[in-house]
């Protein structure tokens, strides 16, 4: 049959050849297109829906069949496509792949034998066109030329790559170490290869359209059609392995990569990866050779195809294998290489079971099995082995739904990192390749279905790993945002008190102290520093002003300092002579402004004022101890109960010489002369004690209720006395003295009184401790006589006595004062009177 048309689009990248064919195809009424890749099939097949409909527009790879009955418009990968389709359009798409070692003869076969009913196209490469006019004579042949201009701007480091960059690796461990340098000093990359599949490559390509990152790392497949928007494309090396050894790219394809660079008429840059050489030595460059022929478009052309028997004869193994190897009879042809089928079939050939396989029908069914692609890529010996087993099992007629549900189910497994995903994924890929043959499953369609969404959802986890480790989605925003006026940044501070960046966390404030991530990396912190640093004067401006105009509820003294949320806010500096102490500024709040600050600072010492109010009595002192009229006796004596903090004992206040009439004016201002002590009780209470020990002004241990008796220790705290075992608070020990000197004074000028302990024992001294503390006083507890024998009678109770002893006189006044007001007793008296 003659063919209607056929025209040759050939011309380097971004020429527009494919969206060309894709018009040309929704021209007719019905068309297949050839893909070299299944992400290239997919991408189509969704523009196609768009155009035409889900019902008219099929996708046929070998992993997945969407056939709506009746359609019309078939997206193929190259091995899918029907060697003689029925369709009014056909169009083979990256042609010169024909001269590819592995799958060129598939191509070539295609090219040769591929024919629409009204048109068809081939598509491809400048370098192909002598092989289409020796092969395709009647092909009517075209030059696309490209709509933007090429650049070559040499080396560039990773630090200096431009925005909406490509970096091209040739293995997937390059890939890595590139995307996870991109990470960590420019926000991350995507990252797209070959292995992964259509769902998984269209995440990270909207990673890069969307600009969450501006770099993509990619392998050579990058070069086959992906419309990216890229700026650059930057080569990590120039030196593949082509399945037989390590060579260097040919200009071509150099080009072919290159060439993604630019849209449409947007121009392009590429160059080499500065310091891409890592340890095996500098970077390689390109020649001044392949840069002329790169940008010029300007390359050896394709001298041969592959090719392989596309309609080997099945009679047996030997013939099949015969035919596969017979060289072809154009001289613009070369036998292929032995691909990984053939490779596969010679070697089951040799085992034991291949005897069995005759006839026309199993010999072809055999052969279809070893041309299932090794997907996990393990080498032609592993591959072999697992066609084995799929072959043993076909032997049976059609696999069990049962075995293969299996087989997907242990799949189905989202765990693990990178690697073991990518390995799940290939393997799955091997299973929805069975499931998609005919006659191979019971269930197909429903085994299909399972493969596919096991592959779905460990794509969705392959994107997730991939993100994860290889996108800093906040350092990219940051990257971008850094360069911006800080009223710009999209910086928020959370009532919670996390500072973000469009909703990717800095840090956290504490208080009016800033805190980097803890999840940030050493490389990261100066970076999220400078980011915080722009936009906290205004943020931490906005905290001040709204913590000075509240309730200041979260705000307690503590450590010597007024802190907030447990973050200091100002330091209490204590003055001389003066209660409340000077603030001094945390260094947090020097990153305020200075009307901020001073408006927090004056709201603080408004609060402090209220706070200090239980210290009313100690201010008095302070100020009393200030007035010339108190005469030098009470100023010494007020002065020694501020150091005391509110008490002093008597021993040690220099109460001696104190005239008899300041004692009014003293007592005026909250002070107790007692027994043993002279006290102010106002400040014996919670309240001030707690005070005291917050602003860091008592340092002695705290009893927060002021409990009326507590174990006894060595340190006490601060207004409390020694009594045995226990300790009691010295205003209730005055009432315990008080009430015994009430007693004696009943006795009649008898020495010895009877006095009821039941007050102390009721304020919870044991009764040994209140003997005791009386004992403090000078009191002295004489044991009544036991009834003689065969007395009747309620027992007599205990008799006291009090009989300072000579060394409490001499404390008590000056051994020469031979006045009333000298001696221990008459003070007593004294202070009993005066109550």
């Amino acid at each position: 049959m003659k063919d209607a048309s056929i025209k040759a689009v050939l011309g380097p990248t971004n020429t527009g050849k494919t969206h060309l064919a894709i018009e040309r195809m929704c021209a007719h009424s019905s068309g297949v297109i050839g893909f070299p890749l299944r992400l290239l099939a997919r991408e189509v097949y969704d523009r196609l829906v768009a155009i035409k409909g889900e019902k008219a527009v099929a996708l046929i790879t070998g992993e997945q069949r969407i056939e709506p009955a009746g359609a019309r418009y078939l997206c193929c990968t190259v091995e899918a496509m029907p060697r003689s389709p029925d369709a009014a359009f056909v169009a083979l798409d990256e042609a010169q792949l024909s001269a590819d070692r592995e799958r060129g003869h598939v191509f070539t076969d295609r090219l040769l034998n591929a024919r629409g009913r009204e048109e068809t196209m081939l598509l491809g490469a400048a370098t192909l066109e002598p092989m289409v006019k020796a092969l395709v004579p009647d092909a009517e042949i075209s030059d696309r030329p490209r709509f933007s201009t090429l650049t070559h701007i040499g080396p560039r480091k990773l630090s200096r790559l431009p925005p909406r960059s490509a970096i091209v690796a040739f293995s997937s461990e390059a890939v890595y170490a590139v995307a996870e340098m991109l990470r960590r000093f420019r926000g991350g990359a995507a990252v797209v290869m070959g292995a992964l599949s259509p769902e998984t490559r269209n995440k990270q390509v909207e990673l890069f359209q969307n600009g969450e990152v501006d770099y993509i790392v990619a392998t050579d497949a990058i070069g086959m059609g992906l419309n990216l928007d890229v700026n650059h494309v930057a080569f990590a090396g120039l030196t593949k392995f082509d399945g037989v050894r390590m060579r260097r790219l040919h200009p071509a394809e150099m080009a072919q990569i290159a060439g993604r660079a630019g849209r449409h008429q947007r121009d392009g840059t590429f160059g080499t990866l500065a310091g891409a050489g890592g340890k095996t030595g500098p970077a390689p460059e390109f020649t001044e050779e392949e840069v002329y022929a790169i940008e010029e478009h300007r390359f050896a052309p394709i001298t041969k195809l592959f090719w392989r028997e596309a309609e080997p004869r099945f009679d047996d193994i030997a013939t099949l294998i015969g035919d596969l190897e017979t060289p072809p009879r154009h001289e613009a042809l070369r036998l292929a290489p032995e691909a990984i089928d053939l490779a596969t079939l010679k070697r089951l050939a040799e085992e034991p079971f291949a005897a069995t396989i005759r006839g026309h029908g199993q010999v072809r069914r055999f052969w279809e099995a070893c041309s299932l692609p090794d997907f996990r890529q393990r080498g032609p010996d592993v591959h072999a082995r697992f066609v084995a087993r799929l072959w043993q099992d076909l032997q049976q007629g059609y696999i069990g739904a049962d075995f293969v549900a299996a087989r997907i189910s242990e799949l189905d497994n989202t765990s693990g990192d990178i690697d073991t995903l990518q390995g799940r994924i290939a393997a799955i890929r091997s299973w929805a390749y069975i499931c998609q043959r005919p006659d191979w499953v019971l269930a197909r369609d429903e085994m299909a279905s399972r493969a596919r969404a096991v592959e779905a959802k460990l794509s969705d986890a392959l994107h997730a790993r991939l993100t994860e480790r290889f996108v800093n989605r906040r350092t990219a925003i940051l990257m971008k945002s850094l360069g911006q006026d800080a009223s710009m940044l999209p910086i928020t501070l959370t009532d919670d008190g996390v500072l973000k960046v469009e909703d990717e966390p800095l840090g956290h404030v504490e208080g009016f102290r800033f805190v980097v991530d803890a999840a940030a990396n050493h490389a990261d912190r100066k970076m999220l520093l400078a980011a915080a640093e722009k936009a906290l004067p205004r943020l931490l401006g906005e905290r001040a002003d709204a913590l000075a105009a509240s309730g200041m509820e979260e705000i307690e003294i503590g450590r010597g300092a007024i802190r907030w949320k447990g973050q200091m806010l100002a330091k209490l500096r204590t003055r001389d002579g003066q209660v409340k102490p000077e603030l001094e500024p945390a260094r947090e709040l020097a990153s305020l402004s200075d009307a901020s600050r001073a408006n927090l600072m004056a709201a603080l010492d408004t609060w402090l004022d209220k706070q200090l109010e239980p210290l009313e009595p100690l201010r008095k002192m302070h100020i009393a101890a200030t007035n010339p009229d108190a005469g030098s006796q009470a100023r010494a004596l007020l002065l020694n109960l501020i150091s005391g903090h509110g008490f002093v004992t008597r021993e040690k206040a220099g109460i001696e010489h104190l005239p008899k009439e300041m004692r009014p004016f003293l007592r005026k201002i909250g002070v107790t002369f007692g027994a043993l002590d002279i006290y102010s009780p106002m400040l014996l209470k919670p309240a001030p004690r707690q005070l005291l020990h917050s602003l860091g002004i008592d340092r002695r241990p705290l009893q927060e209720a002021m409990l009326p008796v507590i174990p006894d220790a060595k340190k006490l705290p601060s207004g409390y006395r020694h009594a045995g075992s226990q300790a009691i608070r010295l205003d209730l020990a005055e009432k315990i003295f008080r009430s015994a000197h009430e007693a004696r004074a009943k006795a009649d000028k008898s020495r010895k009184f009877h006095f009821d302990l039941s007050l102390p024992i009721s304020i919870g001294l044991e009764e040994k401790n209140a003997e005791r503390l009386l004992g403090q006083a000078g009191f002295r507890v004489q044991r009544a006589k036991p009834l003689e024998e065969g007395a009747f009678g309620p027992p007599r109770p205990d008799s006291w006595e009090w009989r300072p002893s000579r060394r409490k006189q001499q404390r008590s006044a000056p051994a020469a004062s031979k006045t009333r007001e000298g001696s221990a007793f008459a003070g007593l008296a004294d202070l009993m009177k005066q109550g």
